[in-house]
């Protein structure tokens, strides 16, 4: 099969020659994110990684990494009140960020040009991108200080739920572009409600319909958009809050969460999942003896069809890329017993 093949029978819960996998890992520094609006060079150093991650391996499915242009700049600073939350104004089309972003998904799109693998961009569900415009000292569930957002959402629900459609609106825009004119197959949307900061009926009521608008937009110009619930660092999430989002796939922290592919398939009514290692775990430390056993346990419990191999989240930033391909050599050999 060829890589789109492979993969579009991924989608649709048929049958492969083996299992396709996804992983990914950024290319710029931590504190290098989001810098790249103004700097030509971390922008640049955000594109070229692409082009070393591909010489070291050929992916089956490719995802443009933004980290030079993470998270989307939403000026918040004025907030103080719950009065000041419906003040927020969606990001504009015109800005100097949303033209930064389709040049590095054009750009990053030419470099794949090479290969069939179905290209996605990186999406930010709107309460992620709220929660980061207010948060101080770093980004949300990573050392960054969010009393401000915890101290207006007990005030106003209602008010913080406004702004995160507010926020919906202008994300809907820029993933309309991307798909239209930056030449993507797909968005790989990433959600969280880690270690529940919104409390579940809060999160269901308030936030969701939101983050889910931004989904239900994107479907509407492509079928094969993929929902990443994001437990970064061992941070889980209540997968249940997650099962009325409709995507073609589903990934989580399947360590962080507890809840196996296997399981999360059949939580998810049965459509496509992928994941099943560790972020930093046998696939960053093992040998290629331990990352095949690993990707044979994965397989025996949850079988080849509608099953993608990936990881919790991202992959360390410094990891040797051939690595990758011990797990695809261990998927064909897993296939062909």
């Amino acid at each position: 099969m060829t890589k789109r093949e492979r993969f579009q029978n991924f989608l649709e819960n048929k049958p492969v020659d083996r299992v396709p996998m996804a992983f990914f890992h950024h290319f710029c520094r931590f504190e290098d994110f989001g810098k790249g609006v103004d700097d030509d060079a971390i922008l640049e150093q955000n594109i070229e990684g692409h082009r070393r991650a591909l010489a070291a391996f050929d992916p089956d499915v490719a995802k443009i990494m933004n980290d030079s242009l993470m998270l989307m700049p939403v000026d918040a600073s004025f907030v103080e009140t719950p009065a000041d939350l419906y003040k927020i104004k969606p990001l504009s089309m015109d800005s100097k960020f949303v033209q930064r972003t389709l040049e590095l998904t054009r750009r990053v799109k030419e470099i794949y040009s090479s290969t069939d693998a179905p290209l996605y961009a990186t999406g930010f569900s709107p309460s992620l991108v709220l929660r980061n415009s207010l948060a101080t000292g770093g980004l949300p569930g990573a050392g960054g200080d969010e009393s401000k957002l915890t101290h207006l959402l007990a005030q106003d629900p209602e008010a913080v739920a406004a702004a995160v459609k507010t926020l919906s609106e202008g994300i809907i825009q820029l993933n309309q572009l991307l798909l239209t004119q930056g030449g993507v197959d797909g968005i790989y949307l990433s959600v969280n409600n880690q270690c529940g900061f919104f409390p579940d009926d809060i999160y269901l009521s308030h936030i969701a319909p939101w983050d889910k608008a931004v989904l239900t937009a994107a479907n509407e110009l492509s079928s094969m958009n993929l929902l990443h619930i994001c437990g970064f660092a061992g941070r889980a999430n209540n997968l249940n809050l997650f099962t009325g989002f409709e995507a073609a796939a589903y990934n989580w922290a399947v360590h962080a969460e507890g809840v196996s592919l296997a399981e999360g398939k059949k939580l998810f009514g049965g459509k496509p999942v992928f994941g099943g290692f560790e972020q930093d775990g046998i696939i960053y430390t093992g040998s290629r003896e331990e990352v095949e056993k690993a990707t044979f346990r994965i397989l025996e419990d949850c079988g080849q069809t509608g099953i993608m191999l990936g990881a919790d989240c991202t992959v360390p930033t410094d990891i040797d890329d051939h690595r990758l391909e011990w797990v695809r050599q261990a998927a064909i050999a897993f296939a062909n017993k």
